[in-house]
């Protein structure tokens, strides 16, 4: 039926595919595939799995900046995603911004000074690796630059660990934090009506995902 692309391939497999569904021409990256008629067409879910839960935020968002830490695949679906909630400016946060073909609209900066972009930021991102299990004490910001995400909307892709050092640290300054699983489900959800033509379970899935990664 297809299958799902994870980090770091979603955009080694882009140029691998027959032809792409719409976003993912846009976005320049996949996350899934589906097999039909023969042809492998690459799909991004991403977008819509990030989207889902910030809906609600999604007024406060308008017109804001936003700050993503990384530049891979996700962030790419990320900024799509923002674009389409009418975000006015995003940053990234890259260790070499130089070597990054820089969409319109966006601003490049390094970990050296992106304090001075979050200040202003509205929501911060975590769409890199940092705080991934096994690696679960990293984080992007710096334990000293812990007070930049109060009154900040903090989002983490990683969804293992539930709660991740950057959420800890959102958490610690009272910050909304929004954690990573929910993007993971989501975005298989759409995968799996893309393979099967069929609504995917959720409630039946979150259910056993609390199970395997409890709070």
């Amino acid at each position: 039926m297809g299958a799902n692309i994870t980090i770091p391939y979603k955009e080694t497999f882009y140029d691998a595919m027959d032809t792409l569904g719409m976003e993912a021409a846009q976005i320049g990256a996949i996350n899934t595939i589906v097999k039909r008629d023969g042809k492998i067409i690459g799909e991004n879910t991403d977008e819509y799995g990030f989207r889902v839960p910030i809906q609600e935020h999604e007024e406060e968002l308008s017109g804001e900046r936003a700050l993503i830490f990384g530049t891979g695949g996700a962030t790419k679906a990320i900024c799509y995603a923002l674009r389409e909630m009418e975000i006015e400016e995003i940053v990234m946060v890259s260790r070499r911004p130089g070597n990054y073909d820089t969409p319109k609209a966006v601003v490049m900066c390094n970990y050296d000074n992106w304090t001075a972009y979050g200040e202003d930021a509205t929501i911060i991102i975590n769409a890199t690796p940092l705080g991934m299990v096994p690696n679960t004490e990293a984080s992007p910001v710096n334990d000293s630059e812990v007070e930049i995400l109060k009154g900040k909307i903090c989002y983490d892709v990683v969804y293992n660990p539930r709660e991740t050092k950057f959420l800890q640290q959102a958490k610690s300054v009272g910050a909304i934090k929004i954690g990573g699983l929910d993007m993971l489900i989501y975005q298989g959800a759409k995968a799996f009506k893309l393979w099967t033509g069929q609504e995917f379970p959720l409630g039946l899935i979150k259910m056993k995902l609390d199970d395997i990664f409890p709070y």
